[in-house]
């Protein structure tokens, strides 16, 4: 239930953010949001997370499928009893679909995140989601490390 409600607000905020500099701005434009620090830059990104591994659209396809399916079918039960399990793998969830909806429709996503003075790529919500997820995710497994395992 968590990891379904969290997916379908990062997809719902990832759409919204995309169509906004899709049809608000032309590719290759900014707006200065806080000087120094953070612009809104529309690019248009035939690769992965941050621009890396340009033009394997179809490679990506079938590894961000491969994810869904497998957080689908096995990501409420191992999340069962341990909500922000649920919350990582949501956000994990819905920042997979919002880049595979771009992916299947138009081959390449929108990314307008421009943290130019401190990270040296432009991403968007679906990446943030992920990056998000997959850290809070580990965070939770080293966590789980930590604590004796209870045996039944």
């Amino acid at each position: 239930m968590i990891i379904g409600i969290v997916a379908a607000l990062v997809f719902a905020l990832d759409r919204v953010t995309k169509i906004l500099v899709q049809t608000r701005m032309a590719p290759g434009t900014s707006i200065q949001v806080i000087p120094g620090l953070l612009r809104i830059t529309s690019i248009r990104n035939a690769g992965a997370a941050f621009g890396l591994l340009q033009h394997q659209t179809l490679f990506f396809i079938a590894v961000t499928a491969v994810v869904v399916v497998l957080i689908v079918t096995y990501g409420g039960r191992a999340a069962r009893g341990q909500p922000m399990l649920a919350v990582a793998l949501g956000l994990q969830l819905g920042g997979a679909l919002g880049n595979l909806y771009d992916r299947l429709l138009r081959g390449m996503v929108v990314d307008f995140i421009d943290f130019y003075r401190v990270w040296p790529f432009i991403f968007n919500v679906a990446d943030a989601a992920i990056v998000v997820g997959g850290c809070l995710f580990a965070w939770i497994l080293i966590r789980q490390g930590d604590t004796p395992q209870q045996r039944p």
